[in-house]
């Protein structure tokens, strides 16, 4: 068996299983790691398990679990927010395109089911090697700490 190295992650193994929505608490506490910014209907996180450099998700700041539950205004808010990040990762990552979706229910792959939210995944040709293909393994190139200190600069200099 081979085996990749990721002392990260064992904090997510042994660690309590949060059993409160990580989207309402990144809308609700004001030093919520990883936030990137808010606005005021939506926020916009890291996310801290990410399939590339740059993955944030954008989830609006109420408790919905699908797009007809939500407000016009909270919709419009949510997609606004959206074009705010592509346009921050656009500045500080320059990716060469985006996956950019939104899976409804734990059958279509949400892992958080019970609050909707947009990943937006910033992409570069080549980012993919052989790791993903021989090892079902993604190498991320830099640290959510590091990245983060650029978007949050980023972001304050368009404020």
């Amino acid at each position: 068996m081979d085996r990749l190295w990721a002392p990260w992650r064992i904090n997510y193994i042994r660690g309590k299983k949060q059993k409160r929505c990580i989207f309402c608490d990144a809308a609700i506490d004001k030093k919520k790691d990883y936030v990137i910014f808010k606005t005021l209907y939506s926020t916009a996180i890291l996310n801290i398990y990410p399939y590339n450099n740059g993955h944030i998700m954008v989830s609006p700041k109420r408790h919905v679990r699908d797009l007809t539950q939500l407000a016009d205004a909270e919709a419009l808010d949510l997609f606004k927010a959206l074009s705010k990040t592509k346009k921050l990762l656009n500045r500080v990552l320059k990716p060469e395109g985006y996956n950019i979706g939104i899976n409804l229910e734990k059958s279509a792959g949400a892992g958080i089911a019970a609050h909707i939210h947009i990943h937006i995944v910033p992409r570069w040709q080549g980012d993919t090697n052989f790791m993903p293909i021989f090892n079902n393994t993604r190498v991320i190139s830099q640290s959510l700490k590091e990245l983060f200190k650029q978007l949050k600069n980023a972001q304050s200099k368009t404020d």
